[in-house]
């Protein structure tokens, strides 16, 4: 129905821009008489503001999501109808000028030429505001990439295919990921016995409308789960984070009277859970530990850097890091502890110092990339020197690194796509063909379920 629907709409958007060039043509089919020509113009004029308004029916299960399928359905109708213009405008120009066209013609090709142009403009423009202002996927890159490749013929066409591409799976894939999650409402197989405590890596903070964990906790939350947040600093040494998020826990655990919590930890939140839990007497508050993608025996690659970087740039970076951190929140950042217990040696050390306590169940999750170029910035930089250094690793952390407690998970990724250190968190909000984020974190918290945590 929908491929009915579009060729119809291209037919009569096709109409509209062509129209001057029909009504001159010396053919008796498409002529049209004084009289009924202005009810045809505008009868066209009236099927064309319909096609912008509404080129699709309202069927989508957000707002968000029916603007983007409008937006890439306008730029389908766009290039469907440019395609046919421009067949149907050589036609004609060449009857113009190569059979000698009847007198006044010259007039009527420039100004059916303007009528074109604006409204496949019109089309064009009504179709791009819409991608650019409600899709995830495009990103700035593919949106900067977009208005520079708008300038270069045939190369804008390339791109306005990849922009179709993209937001058209876009579009598809939010509103399967939607019907799911009305199908399984009433089943809220996220709602775990105990909350689950989401603990964010080192470098980054637990912000009220940036949220690290992208739209995992969002997911969660509508398939019955209750989430939390760590809230530590984003740099500090690992001792002192866990100082912190023991008292995050002691606080949930008062105001909430669940007894433990389910801890679901990043990078180095794994690290300061593991540190709250063994050193700050949180044992009895903890029912899990899921650590996601953490460096459990160090990073190698890291411990080189430090005594390859000369003092003096190391405590630079250091003070601006820490004082741009004061500003957003952190009350004591420390930069160089937090990168110093990344290391290791520190970590080896620590390790030796923080056993595993009964009663709590540990696990463990890790990804890997294949290619640098699968990290963002400025993962695909640091993979190299990882790979060298440490093996195996996702831009950041090695797979051997990563792997801890009673149950180890290595999330392989399909085809020649890797999964890095920020895609394991949707850190980019990106969707990844063979590896849904979010439905990947709503069957670990079922699992949970299932097993009574």
């Amino acid at each position: 129905m929908k491929y009915v629907r579009r060729a119809v709409y291209t037919l009569l958007l096709c109409l509209l821009a062509n129209y001057l060039a029909l009504i001159s043509l010396p053919l008796s089919w498409p002529a049209v008489s004084a009289a009924a020509a202005p009810l045809c113009w505008v009868a066209l004029l009236a099927a064309f503001i319909y096609i912008n308004l509404r080129p699709l029916p309202r069927t989508a299960p957000t707002r968000r999501i029916q603007r983007l399928a409008e937006g890439c359905e306008l730029l389908r109708l766009f290039a469907a109808g440019f395609a046919l213009t421009c067949c149907f405008q050589l036609a004609w120009l060449w009857w113009v000028f190569w059979t000698g066209g009847e007198d006044g013609v010259p007039f009527m090709v420039l100004l059916d030429l303007l009528l074109v142009v604006l409204s496949l403009c019109a089309l064009f423009w009504n179709g791009m505001i819409r991608v650019y202002l409600t899709s995830v996927q495009l990103g700035i890159k593919h949106r900067l990439l977009a208005a520079l490749c708008g300038w270069i013929p045939l190369v804008n066409l390339w791109y306005l295919a990849k922009i179709i591409r993209i937001t058209g799976d876009e579009a598809e894939f939010e509103t399967e990921k939607w019907e799911l999650d009305e199908t399984r409402t009433e089943s809220e197989i996220c709602k775990t016995k105990y909350p689950l405590l989401m603990v964010h890596g080192v470098f980054f903070r637990d912000f009220r409308y940036l949220n690290y964990w992208g739209r995992i906790p969002k997911e969660l939350i509508r398939n019955g789960a209750t989430v939390y947040y760590g809230q530590q600093q984003s740099a500090a040494a690992v001792e002192d984070s866990g100082r912190e998020l023991a008292e995050r826990i002691r606080q949930i655990v008062k105001e909430t009277g669940c007894e433990k919590v389910n801890i679901i930890a990043h990078s180095k939140g794994g690290l300061d859970s593991r540190a709250a839990i063994s050193h700050c007497s949180m044992a009895p508050y903890v029912a899990t530990l899921t650590t996601i993608n953490t460096p459990h025996r160090g990073c190698i690659f890291a411990e080189y850097l430090l005594g390859k970087v000369p003092e003096a740039v190391r405590q630079k970076i250091a003070a601006a890091y820490n004082a741009a951190l004061r500003q957003v929140g952190d009350p004591n950042p420390d930069f160089l502890a937090a990168v110093a217990d990344l290391t290791e040696s520190a970590c080896l050390a620590r390790n030796g110092v923080t056993p595993d306590i009964p009663g709590v169940v540990y696990e463990s999750v890790m990804s890997y990339c294949k290619k640098a170029r699968h990290g963002k910035f400025p993962l695909n930089m640091t993979y190299p020197i990882v790979r060298h250094f440490d093996g195996l690793n996702d831009g950041l952390v090695s797979v051997e690194s990563a792997k801890w407690g009673e149950r180890f998970t290595l999330l392989e990724p399909e085809g020649k796509r890797g999964i890095s250190h920020g895609d394991v968190v949707d850190l980019n909000r990106e969707n990844i063909k063979g590896f849904d984020v979010r439905e990947f974190y709503v069957k670990m918290a079922a699992d949970l379920k299932r097993r009574g945590f």
